[in-house]
């Protein structure tokens, strides 16, 4: 809406002076409603949020945590605007615009957000967090939500949870089934980061950095031979035509930090404060019934034509103890692994 003042700028004279001096003091009360009506509107401005994939609530568990915060922002007065992903932008944009205040809500990457808030650091981190379960106990009873948030809230946001994307993350590949860290050692993996070189490296075999959006054709043409992911992944984006063999390592929870702006979020009544409290945890508990009834995401795979994988108790050992290591190469506060194991009661 724009507001435009003194329109007109008729020449006064003496016998109409005395009806535009009326007629300006009107024009005055009606530009201060104006800014009254205008201030209203943008305060009640549509809430954005930004999604990381589908708008799917059968497949997409992230879909299930904000479509379920959107609904019920919603029936509580709050209007809400979704954005497909990429529209606002790849990672590093929408964090730029939640820090900037301007956009509300965002799914993000937790490895970029552990950049700002340290303390989310160990959820990246191979078989370190056991399962979702013990996750929350670590976040909500443990009180590392708060930590997190201290850190955090300088930089302009705030974590309001935590949403799974299925079951555990595990290896893909387009040529031969792994059964071994010594099946690997013949594939090329894509790599999110220097972090997920790392791992490679520890398990005996090499990683190349590759853009989400690139990786189809890195796994076509034989830049990369596989990644990390949980089970629905290749089906959520379409990878069942070259991806042929899934191992179910078991490796870490498969999630997504949900991240709102911080600006916004303080100038929020305490009301709609409580409000979106609220949806966070309405989500959270939808998402996690979500995740309850996904077993069937690997034979979902089979059926689409994918061999899944499955290791015995001893290999599984042998993955996380090549793993482990990399818990003490990856910079974080000093104490912050053994603050994680107590507040998850390891």
């Amino acid at each position: 809406m724009q507001w435009v003042f003194g329109n007109e700028n008729p020449v006064a004279t003496t016998a109409n002076r005395r009806g535009d001096q009326k007629m300006s003091v009107m024009k005055l009360c009606a530009g201060t409603v104006a800014m009254i009506v205008c201030a209203s509107q943008l305060s009640a401005a549509p809430v954005k949020i930004a999604l990381e994939g589908a708008p799917d609530l059968e497949k997409s568990g992230t879909y299930v945590w904000v479509h379920t915060f959107g609904e019920y922002l919603e029936s509580h007065g709050m209007e809400v605007q979704e954005f497909e992903r990429g529209s606002l932008g790849d990672e590093a944009e929408k964090m730029d615009q939640i820090q900037q205040g301007l956009l509300e809500v965002s799914s993000s990457d937790t490895k970029r957000v552990s950049q700002l808030a340290p303390s989310l650091t160990p959820l990246t981190l191979p078989y370190f967090v056991p399962d979702f379960a013990a996750l929350d106990k670590g976040l909500y009873d443990g009180g590392m939500i708060d930590k997190i948030n201290e850190e955090a809230a300088p930089h302009g946001l705030r974590v309001i949870g935590i949403s799974s994307l299925g079951l555990p993350a595990g290896i893909f590949n387009t040529k031969h089934a792994v059964k071994s860290p010594a099946d690997l050692a013949d594939l090329r993996m894509r790599a999110l980061d220097e972090t997920d070189i790392a791992i490679y490296e520890l398990w005996g075999t090499r990683g190349t950095i590759v853009s989400w959006d690139e990786v189809p054709n890195a796994l076509q043409t034989g830049i990369a031979d596989g990644y990390l992911n949980p089970p629905i992944v290749p089906i959520l984006y379409g990878h069942t035509g070259f991806i042929k063999h899934f191992t179910d390592a078991r490796m870490s929870t498969a999630h997504r930090t949900i991240v709102i702006s911080e600006d916004w979020y303080q100038g929020l009544s305490a009301e709609e404060q409580q409000i979106v409290d609220d949806a966070a945890a309405a989500a959270t508990a939808a998402n996690r019934e979500w995740l309850a009834g996904r077993a069937s995401e690997l034979d979902q795979l089979r059926e689409a034509g994918i061999e899944v994988t499955t290791l015995s108790p001893d290999v599984w050992l042998e993955f996380q103890q090549l793993s482990m290591p990399l818990w003490q190469q990856v910079p974080m506060p000093e104490g912050l692994l053994d603050s994680w194991k107590q507040a998850m009661g390891n």
